[in-house]
């Protein structure tokens, strides 16, 4: 079995609560038998380690954020639960601290649990060639408009050209991504017919494609059970990115089955409510503004007062 794992979802791991991490060990183990071959390029390692910082900001963001310095009334000194509760905080202040001082250590040594579980998989993977006449297709490929690729990047389209020379012939490959240039025009959910069809021309294989690593493991190796929290992930990605009143209310409608989200999803899903005009036109919609609302109320803890501020103004 041929897997090719965008960098998207390998980035995603670092919002993978440690059960599923650990499920991912299995994932490994598969590789290292060699029941799956994991197909890796220069462009997908060279993009995580340019995107892993700005990936794991958010959650650190709102780890330094939480943080407590309560005002006492004068009142409050004539009773002796006062000493009890500043030597609580006295406590908390310096464990919080202890906390993120040694994160911030495993992150800058790339010992976090994610880390650990993607420099696994890039030392079992197999490394195709990045060649400058990889280069040179990619650059023709954009030049003439071909999928996949935006903003005139190249990533995409080397990752895609590196895929259709050195792949094994006659096995089919699964393709993981949350990356919509690789997606139909018509339905996401699907891959792009341009890309299939040129991959079947030259390859005579099929391709199956997932949004989720989750949705892979679910169809073909049952065995990991990854929880639902990549789910969230890529729902909220995909509120993020919504070009759609459509697309927003979709999203919010499968996000609001879930009531617990982490600092870093809550953080996500404000900016988007606050910087998304699909977003922003949609607040007047029940279910979009009374998930909002549920948020918001939930979570204040982990917003900053400016975050906090303008979604509030919006809602209301």
């Amino acid at each position: 079995m041929q897997l090719f794992i965008d960098t998207n979802i390998l980035l995603s791991f670092y919002a993978l609560n440690q059960d599923d991490l650990a499920e991912l060990s299995k994932l490994i183990n598969a590789i290292d038998k060699q029941q799956i071959t994991l197909l890796l390029t220069d462009q997908i390692i060279d993009e995580f380690n340019r995107n892993r910082e700005q990936r794991i900001e958010g959650a650190i963001k709102s780890l330094r954020a939480q943080t407590f310095n309560p005002q006492f009334p004068q009142l409050c000194e004539d009773y002796p639960e006062i000493d009890s509760l500043r030597e609580s905080l006295k406590q908390y202040e310096q464990a919080h601290i202890s906390l993120t001082t040694k994160i911030m250590a495993d992150i800058k040594a790339k010992n976090l649990k994610a880390d650990r579980i993607i420099q696994s998989l890039f030392s079992l993977g197999k490394k195709l060639t990045n060649s400058n006449i990889m280069l040179d297709r990619a650059r023709l490929r954009m030049g003439v408009g071909n999928p996949p690729g935006k903003n005139n990047s190249l990533g995409d389209a080397i990752n895609w050209e590196c895929l259709l020379d050195e792949t094994l012939e006659g096995e089919d490959l699964y393709f993981i991504t949350g990356d919509k240039d690789y997606c139909s025009a018509l339905n996401d959910d699907e891959f792009s017919d341009f890309l299939l069809t040129e991959w079947y021309d030259k390859k005579q294989t099929k391709i199956y494609f997932y949004k989720r690593l989750s949705s892979f493991c679910k169809e073909r190796f049952p065995e990991i059970t990854l929880a639902t929290a990549r789910d969230k992930e890529f729902l909220i990605r995909d509120l993020v990115n919504s070009q759609s009143i459509s697309q927003t209310q979709a999203a919010i409608a499968k996000l609001s089955y879930y009531t617990k989200f982490t600092a870093a999803q809550v953080n996500m899903i404000i900016a988007a409510a606050i910087s998304n005009r699909q977003v922003v036109w949609s607040i007047e919609d029940n279910q979009v503004k009374s998930f909002l609302l549920s948020v918001v109320s939930n979570n204040k803890q982990y917003l900053d007062a400016a975050s906090l501020a303008t979604i509030e103004d919006l809602l209301n």
